[in-house]
């Protein structure tokens, strides 16, 4: 007698056969699996009226996603940020399937080690910021975020200062999904509907250039917001100020703000004269996704943590973590059970490797000029287009009611749905947070994908969402 995990299962392989049954058997197929994920499954972020009707996702080749229609779509946010290789990248594949016939799981506690996490530690030192010197690691990135905040606050405590507990970070930045993540993030549908955030935690303005405004007293827009950092630490007392959480740029929750070129150079400067940790949360925009290997590079500054997730294994297996300097290593105590888990490190060694030898750090910059160029060339007269930046293979593509006064779409527009739907019938999938279009293509794509994206976005924009009636339609 089958069990129902295996009817379950003979359902998705009847919709992966091309010489399966019919079409319909196929779609009949499909909906009783729907059936089961909505009796059974919870999904991340979940909303039902999101999951009325959910694609099924049966494969990937590169930079494609298939479906289990069998069409392809080109994957325009390399899934969730994170497919850095594309799908089905064979040198990935095999580097888990050595790891786990030989040493499926060890532990790294202290008094333990094993070859992939000891290899892995050594290679990151190799291309991540210098002052960082050792690492740590964890499951994902928010509990990465949740290992900076441990560790901050520890550190000090370490140094006779248990009083510097604060963590400062910014409004519009994601961190994370946890208790004490989701209290760093500074976006109110992650945080605020699940209550307060834990006590301790203060934000402050995103610098977001195109939003920030001129008016500053003679400063530049990214000195004006870096000091707001220093009203806050004054404000709150630097005696109390662990840390400052921040991403190098903002892309889950601020749809791809690039900050101003002196930004981060003055942040590093207040930190430094107040006695406060930088904390720099790569999970985005570490192993190439900026055109960098990490985020704060482009800036020559180096924080005194580092987090990191997603990219590291090209999002084939969960690994995060964090590097620290030299000074916070020596007090650095955690416990994960699947710290440094051996196929993990594999397959981030992996990951690694093709990274370097294929040059795509170096790639996802040109590829990145690629895109912006073409897009902002294709939309430099859309009347509800109102910035489109990036960096890298970052890019986000911010819609207005109204150009010349920035004027935001009211919330009730709602055409983000109808946004992505027009994409997917194009053959593109990817994110619309709010009104703001958000890109980041496997680094592995060629230059006529990177074209056929910025296409499809063009198209769509100009061919269906060229007049203020257009987007009024979507009510």
């Amino acid at each position: 007698m089958r069990n129902s995990a295996s009817k379950y299962q003979d359902i998705v392989m009847t919709d992966q056969e091309s010489t399966g049954p019919r079409a319909s058997d196929q779609k009949t197929n499909t909906e009783l699996l729907f059936a089961a994920d909505r009796r059974h499954l919870l999904h991340p972020q979940h909303h039902p009226i999101d999951h009325q009707q959910p694609v099924l996702w049966v494969s990937g080749d590169g930079p494609y996603l298939i479906a289990s229609d069998g069409r392809k779509y080109l994957d325009g946010l390399s899934s969730m940020w994170n497919v850095n290789l594309g799908h089905s990248h064979r040198e990935l594949i095999d580097a888990a399937h050595t790891q786990l016939s030989t040493l499926p799981f060890a532990t790294a506690y202290a008094g333990s080690s094993h070859r992939p996490v000891i290899e892995l530690a050594s290679m990151l030192s190799e291309i991540v910021y210098p002052s960082i010197k050792a690492f740590y690691f964890t499951n994902a990135g928010s509990d990465a975020t949740d290992t900076s905040i441990r560790t901050s606050r520890f550190f000090w405590r370490t140094l006779g200062r248990p009083e510097k507990t604060k963590i400062i970070a910014r409004q519009l930045s994601y961190h994370g999904s946890s208790v004490g993540s989701a209290s760093a993030t500074g976006v109110a549908e992650f945080s605020d509907v699940f209550g307060p955030r834990l006590p301790g935690f203060l934000h402050i303005d995103s610098p977001y250039p195109y939003r920030f405004g001129d008016d500053n007293n003679g400063k530049s827009q990214g000195i004006a917001a870096a000091d707001l950092l220093e009203e806050a630490i004054l404000r709150e007392g630097p005696e109390s100020v662990a840390a400052f959480i921040a991403e190098p740029i903002q892309g889950g929750g601020g749809g791809v703000i690039v900050p101003q070129d002196d930004y981060f150079p003055r942040i590093r400067e207040i930190c430094n004269r107040y006695e406060v940790l930088l904390i720099s949360d790569d999970v985005i925009t570490g192993f190439g996704r900026s055109g960098r290997w990490f985020g704060l590079q482009h800036w020559g500054v180096e924080p005194d943590i580092v987090q990191f997730a997603k990219g590291i294994t090209g999002g084939y297996i969960p690994l995060g973590g964090i590097g620290v300097s030299a000074r916070i290593k020596d007090v650095l105590d955690h416990g994960y059970t699947y710290s440094g888990h051996p196929v993990a490190c594999a397959v981030a060694i992996a990951s690694i490797n093709v990274l370097r030898r294929e040059r795509l750090v170096e790639r996802s910059a040109i590829l990145g000029e690629r895109l912006l160029s073409r897009l902002r060339d294709g939309l430099a007269a859309h009347p509800h287009v109102g910035e489109v930046r990036g960096l890298g293979l970052l890019a986000g593509i911010e819609l207005v009611a109204d150009k010349p006064t920035k004027l935001r779409f009211p919330s009730t527009a709602n055409f983000s749905g109808r946004l992505k739907a027009e994409f997917m019938a194009r053959g593109l999938c990817t994110r619309v947070l709010t009104d703001i279009i958000c890109l980041a293509p496997p680094l592995i794509c060629t230059d006529q994908e990177i074209d056929r994206i910025a296409d499809i976005i063009v198209d769509t924009l100009n061919a269906n969402f060229a007049t203020t009636a257009d987007f009024a339609s979507t009510n």
